[in-house]
């Protein structure tokens, strides 16, 4: 469920659509008051701590703006950041270094914001078997990059899209008729195309819980149940012969105050949609510095 592989077709593919969504090559500003043949240095620094994530975006932007600019990551991702700390040293055309500015702090303050909550919720549920999962609730046309930044702070990713694997939800087991009809169908839709994939079911109430679990399901999302519910169906699962094998996934508005509870019911996953619709962004600041000799043309 986890790759920390960086998504570099998807940064290249991002970059571009946020440089020509800013209209960079006719960054009038900058072409009218800052000289053409100027040098400059720049750093990027943090205004908080947090974790890094999204330092090779940056290269990608600058590559994409200039590809004279030299842009050196001070941290690697997955680094613990210190308020005021340096993440990456940039050097070229005053110009270049000023128009990609801020399409490359976008990128880093968003993936570094989180990163730092998934760290939050990974610490939040240390010491329990529980792993931290992201879901598909991403911005449009960053899922690639927002679910590394979730890797990058320590957590595991979900389905990567609709094709990666089953997930039964309410509206697909209201449409089949219950849990067992929904599974079911599944499982014919699996022999006809000849694939096999994982799937998850996603329950409300222990009935339905134990209903999935008599049906052979093997990975089963415990959607908004309270504690106690999920306590019941982790009972009912340890009792079975087949128990090793069976994955239990509490989801559906989970809360840094509240997962530790939720992960102290022995649950192997939580899934979070805040990790990645509500993070807040790192704060971040790039200092230009001028160079002492023009910059060559």
């Amino acid at each position: 469920m986890t790759t920390t592989e960086f998504p570099s077709a998807a940064a290249r593919a991002a970059a571009a659509a946020a440089l020509a969504e800013d209209a960079s090559g006719k960054d009038i500003t900058t072409e009218w008051s800052v000289p053409e043949d100027l040098a400059a240095t720049a750093e990027i620094r943090t205004r908080q701590s947090g974790i890094a994530a999204g330092l090779p975006v940056v290269a990608e932007v600058f590559a994409q703006v200039d590809p004279e600019v030299k842009v050196e990551p001070a941290v690697a991702d997955g680094a613990r950041l210190a308020d005021g700390q340096v993440l990456v040293h940039l050097s070229g055309s005053a110009r270049s270094l000023i128009t990609g500015e801020r399409t490359a702090l976008n990128f880093l303050q968003r993936m570094c914001g989180i990163a730092t909550l998934t760290g939050r919720y990974v610490q939040a549920v240390a010491g329990t078997r529980a792993r931290i999962l992201d879901t598909r609730k991403t911005a449009p046309g960053l899922r690639a990059l927002d679910k590394y930044a979730v890797t990058a702070g320590g957590g595991h990713n979900h389905r990567l899209d609709l094709a990666a694997m089953v997930l039964l939800k309410e509206n697909h087991i209201a449409a089949a008729g219950a849990v067992t009809a929904a599974i079911e169908a599944v499982r014919r839709g699996m022999a006809r195309t000849g694939q096999t994939v994982e799937s998850d079911v996603e329950v409300q109430t222990v009935t339905q819980a134990v209903e999935a679990l008599d049906a052979g399901a093997r990975w089963i999302m415990l959607d908004n149940m309270p504690v106690a519910d999920i306590e019941q169906v982790v009972k009912v699962r340890a009792g079975r012969a087949d128990a090793s094998r069976i994955l239990l996934e509490a989801s559906g508005t989970i809360r840094l105050d509240t997962v530790p509870a939720i992960a102290g019911t022995g649950v192997d996953l939580i899934s979070v949609g805040a990790l990645t619709h509500s993070a807040p962004a790192l704060d971040l600041t790039m200092l230009l510095t001028t160079g002492p000799v023009p910059c060559p043309r």
